[in-house]
């Protein structure tokens, strides 16, 4: 089975999260989701169709969910994923596979980047507390997505990163 909406894959289906930074809008938001979408539409493991999909969130977060109980994400096909947005990256001078920022929302709602270093800082400036909406793109079920991808920072891993 192909391509299907994201809300409709189970709780239990494996989720990977890719941030965008910078941000992506408009046309060069729509040319991400048009080469995921692409790939989705096709993706295989071992030879058989992964039933799969995608959300896109504050033209930052990109899901892709994958119902395993019928047939589980390889290494070849979870690299072939990874390819792909590797790919995109290097054409649209954007970075999808970093883990190296840390994301939250701002006093106005826009989600922003910062290394986890920054992010201390603008804790110990008071720009940042324990209500701030953060985003734990380690996630790794679509139960955990829905659960707890956008939590305030006290009760996220985040917290470790405040000032006490």
């Amino acid at each position: 089975m192909p391509l299907v909406p994201f809300e409709s894959l189970g709780d239990d289906s494996r989720v990977w999260v890719f941030a965008a930074d910078p941000r992506l809008d408009g046309e060069r938001a729509a040319d991400l989701l048009t080469v995921i979408d692409g790939f989705l539409s096709q993706w295989t493991a071992h030879g058989s169709a992964m039933t799969c999909g995608r959300d896109w969130r504050d033209g930052r977060f990109l899901a892709v969910g994958a119902d395993q109980s019928a047939t589980h994400a390889s290494g070849c096909s979870i690299d072939g994923l990874y390819k792909k947005l590797g790919e995109f990256e290097k054409q649209n001078g954007v970075s999808l596979l970093s883990r190296d920022a840390v994301y939250f929302r701002d006093q106005d709602g826009e989600v922003q980047s910062a290394s986890r270093d920054e992010f201390a800082r603008l804790s110990s400036g008071g720009s940042i507390g324990a209500a701030t909406s953060v985003f734990d793109t380690s996630v790794s079920s679509l139960r955990e997505w829905r659960e707890r991808f956008e939590l305030p920072a006290s009760g996220s891993w985040h917290r470790a990163l405040l000032a006490v």
